[in-house]
Formats: C-alpha cells, structure tokens, sequence
C-alpha cells in the first residue's frame, strides 16, 4: 500500500560569493518585510481596530518598492518576500484560533535568515537547482538522493548561527507502509536511560550536550571577554554556534536512528503524553530534561509512524505508570525518585523504569482497543480521595 506525502530533504551547500551575497540580501528583505507588515498590521489593529489581510499587504508591498528608501526592495526576488506576508498571515490566523501567541518581530541576530521559495522562484533542471536572480546553480552536497521522478515543491534556502548554509526541497512523495508486524511496544522515557522499553531493554541517553559542555564553556568564557562590535568578538561568536550546531546534529542524528528502528520494529507504539515545557521549569533537571529532547523524538515518531502505516498511541500524562504495580494493579503510596527499584505488596519485584514501561503499553492496548482515554485509577469511594496525584515534575519518568 502506496500514499501520497510530503517530505522535506535537507542538504547542505557552498555558495559562491556572488550567490551569498544575494542570499543574505535576501534575508534581509525578507525580515524587513515581514517586521514592516507586523508593525503595519499592529498599528491598523490597535488604532483603527481594522485587519489588515494579505491581499491588502501585497498591495502595500508594492507601494514600498516604489519608494526611494524602500526601492532596494525590487532587487532581490519578489518570491520569498511574498512568501514572508503569507507566513505572517498564518501567524495571525494561529493567534485569533487561539493556537499562538501574538506575532513578534524578527531579530537580526536571534531569528533564522531563512527564504522561502515555491515553483516560480527557482528552476529544476537535470538535477541542478537554480535559484531566482541568479545565474548558476547551487554546489549541493548530495548527502541522499532524491526520491527518483520528484520534482521539489518548494525551496528554503537557510543559514544557521554557525555560518553554515542548507537548502531544503519540500517533494511529494509516494511512501510504501512498512511489512505489518504483530509486534507493540511501550515507552517510558527517562534521563539516565532515554527510553525505557516494554521488552525491557533500555537505551542509554548519549547526553551530548553534557559530553561536550567543557568545550562550550570554555568558548564562551572566550566570547565573553572580546569587545562587543569586533571581529574577534563575531569570531568567537561563531565558535560558540559551531559547538551548539555539533550538539544538536548528534543528538537529531541518534533520535532519527533511534525512531526509525522503533517504528519499523513495531506496528502499535505507546508513549506518554508528557508535558516538557512545565518539566524543564524544574532548576535541578531543567538541563538533562533538555538534553534529552523528548520532544522531538515524540515529534519524529509521529510523522514516520503517519509514513509507515503504523499506530502511535498516547497514553495520559496523569497515569501512574511508574507507581502502578503490573502484576496485581496496587498503586505505590510514595515512590521518590532515587528509588530505582521497588516491592509492591504482593511481593513482586519491580524495575521503575520496565514496570513503566509495561503499564504504559497496557493502558495503550487499552485505548487502541475502546477508543477511551486512559483515566487515573482511584482509590476507593471510602476516602474519596484520587490515588494518583501527578508525580513531581522532578521526577524520572
């Protein structure tokens, strides 16, 4: 069985002079654009108590370009410069549903250069992309090939903190589900191991940003000593960039790995709904919480489970997974969390971390099966009192 999706295939790649030049004039239009709007859409708001929609914005966007301080405007590509009011009306749509914060301006120095492209602003031709306004093709670094037959949908073209540049084809393409399998599995995810599975096998957190904070601390002891506005200053800047970019391209690199192998493995994968924005307000874990990025495997897990043809299964973030005794059901009055290993009363012998695991796959199987949530076990109407208080946010999950 045979869908239709879309993926993104990130590569990176070498400008010459002439197109980095371009590039970040580029960027720079593009957060100036999209500020300029903001401001302009703010200001209709707060004053006029009128919205501004995006025809109305194209509209003033022309009228800049005919100005004399906004003339440089018609030099680079009109393309991402649309493409700029499009996501700024997105944020605006995001916010009055209530799903987002109110739109902030674009920083020079904290925001993503970034520019976006779609069909009439770059050529495909033989394997070669060509970029709006410019006359050779971009030096990519073909790390995996394209999906044989597909031509990109749309081009983002980026430069991280650390000076290094990517372009990213959005393509759609036909995803063949994976073999079924009668295999399920559950996840518990923790710091010391980063998941914990149903099978009891446990997967070491690789803790990359620990392996390499002497490094980053020393480069930023460098940076802080260098005057602000200098070369040495920008120079040390970019040290600092280098080490965070290794850190979180080791650590995407092992939870690609890491999700890819789980999602093949298994038709049916339970994971915890876990709320890590209020977890990492925790001072004493916020740090490893971070380092770990349950997020972001949670994220990978359900797009490739939507590609594959398998089931992701969330299971309530109230659920006692790790008080919960899987062999008679008992839940653990206390269980602090340096107690890695516990007796419940029936005498039967639990691994915190497997326990969870195993009582996280049940209550999945459980939701897959009734369609219902999977609701707090309580004790009895005699104290009418809930057993199952969330657990500290300093927890292990």
């Amino acid at each position: 069985m045979t869908q239709q999706v879309k993926r993104a295939f990130k590569y990176r790649f070498y400008p010459t002079d002439e197109q980095a030049a371009e590039l970040s004039r580029t960027f720079g239009c593009v957060r100036l654009v999209y500020n300029k709007a903001l401001q302009e859409r703010t200001r209709a708001w707060y004053g006029e108590q009128r919205r501004v929609s995006y025809v109305q914005a194209s509209a003033a966007l022309t009228e800049w370009k005919k100005t004399g301080e906004l003339a440089f405007l018609a030099e680079v590509s009109s393309v991402p410069l649309q493409q700029a009011l499009r996501h700024l009306q997105t944020a605006f749509g995001n916010f009055f549903a209530k799903r987002a914060r109110y739109p902030r301006f674009k920083s020079k120095k904290k925001s993503r250069a970034c520019a976006e492209y779609t069909r009439s602003g770059f050529t495909w031709r033989d394997g070669r992309l060509f970029l709006a306004k410019m006359t050779e093709p971009l030096d990519i670094r073909w790390s995996r090939p394209l999906p044989e037959g597909v031509v990109p949908t749309t081009v983002t073209v980026s430069r991280d903190s650390a000076g290094r540049w990517f372009v990213s084809m959005l393509c759609e393409d036909h995803m063949v589900a994976a073999p079924a399998t009668t295999n399920v599995v559950g996840i518990d995810a923790g710091i010391t191991s980063l998941v914990t599975l149903s099978t009891g096998e446990k997967v070491t957190n690789p803790q990359h940003e620990r392996r390499d904070r002497a490094k980053l601390a020393k480069a930023q002891r460098e940076l802080s000593r260098k005057a602000k506005g200098s070369n040495n200053r920008d120079k040390a800047r970019r040290k600092v960039a280098r080490v965070h970019a290794r850190i979180t391209d080791r650590r995407r690199d092992f939870l690609h790995k890491l999700s890819t192998r789980l999602v093949r493995e298994n038709q049916t994968v339970v994971v915890e709904d876990l709320t890590v924005r209020n977890m990492v307000k925790s001072r004493t874990l916020a740090r490893a919480i971070s380092d770990a990025s349950w997020r972001e495997l949670r994220m990978m897990l359900e797009y490739k489970c939507a590609w594959y043809g398998r089931e992701l299964v969330t299971v309530d973030r109230w659920f006692p997974s790790s008080k919960l005794c899987g062999a008679c059901g008992t839940i653990a009055a206390k269980l602090p969390l340096n107690v890695r290993e516990w007796t419940c009363d029936c005498g039967t012998v639990h691994d915190r971390d497997v326990n969870a695991a195993r009582n996280i796959l049940a209550a999945g199987l459980a939701v897959s099966a009734c369609g219902a949530g999977v609701r707090p076990q309580r004790e009895s109407s005699r104290t009418g009192r809930s057993a199952t208080k969330q657990e500290s946010l300093q927890r292990e999950p």
